[in-house]
């Protein structure tokens, strides 16, 4: 395998697929230039626990993107186990209220500390990128939640960047559905390149269909890591260790 390349702490792999022996396999194929992978919803239910925690032996920081929404005690009793696995990041739905996300939060840090790890950091998700619009007053409320709730990070659409940093500028901010110009923007609504993304404020940059169903992944994930690659040095992600 190739050495690790500068810059990929900003990406993380959307492994969006329903076989964990191939989507693993892709991922350590895609290791040198992604330093986060996605264990999306399809994949988890497909694998469970297994998936993450491999990936974690692998070299990943692991993003665990369930979405979490219920009633808070279902919240955090599911948030308790998945606090247990090793994963830097949970997502929870910002609509699902103050109340159910501090309850996951809660729940994240005590799995965490009952299996001697850190915590994972809690990441609120505002508006879906499917949607076509995001109403600017929904979004301000979703993100105030979070902040208020404990949640580290937020996870939004490129456009929606500008309200984050207003509402709250020292949360982690996560942006799905990045792709270069040249490729197709699938069933996403609001996206960006990932040089935008970053301009815009992005800390860290989901990239799924455009690598994983590429004909040649590597280059694919190569020429992305290269489009980010001046912007990337001048800034840091933030930790995911908890206050």
């Amino acid at each position: 395998m190739t050495g690790l390349v500068a810059g990929r702490e900003r990406l993380a792999l959307a492994l969006d697929l329903d076989d964990f022996d191939d989507a693993r396999t892709l991922a350590q194929r895609l290791l040198p230039w992604f330093g986060v992978a996605k264990v999306g919803l399809e994949l988890y239910m497909q694998a469970g626990p297994r998936a993450v925690e491999q990936l974690v032996e692998d070299g990943f920081d692991v993003f665990i993107d369930v979405k979490l929404h219920d009633i808070p005690v279902t919240v955090r009793r599911a948030a308790t186990v998945l606090g247990t696995l090793g994963a830097r990041y949970v997502t929870l739905h910002a609509c699902g209220g103050e109340v159910m996300l501090r309850a996951g939060v809660e729940g994240l840090c005590a799995g965490a500390a009952a299996a001697g790890r850190v915590a994972p950091l809690a990441l609120g998700v505002t508006v879906l990128t499917s949607e076509v619009k995001a109403d600017p007053g929904v979004l301000r409320e979703r993100v105030e939640t979070a902040a208020v709730a404990g949640c580290g990070g937020i996870v939004c659409a490129s456009p929606d960047l500008a309200v984050i940093v207003d509402v709250a500028p020292t949360l982690l901010r996560i942006v799905p559905g990045t792709r270069l110009a040249s490729t197709s923007t699938d069933d996403q609504a609001r996206v960006a390149t990932p040089a935008e993304a970053l301009a815009n404020g992005a800390d860290l940059l989901v990239v799924g269909r455009p690598v994983t169903r590429a004909l040649d992944p590597e280059r694919a994930a190569a020429e992305i890591l290269a489009s980010i690659a001046s912007l990337s040095a001048t800034t840091d992600v933030p930790s995911s260790e908890s206050d």
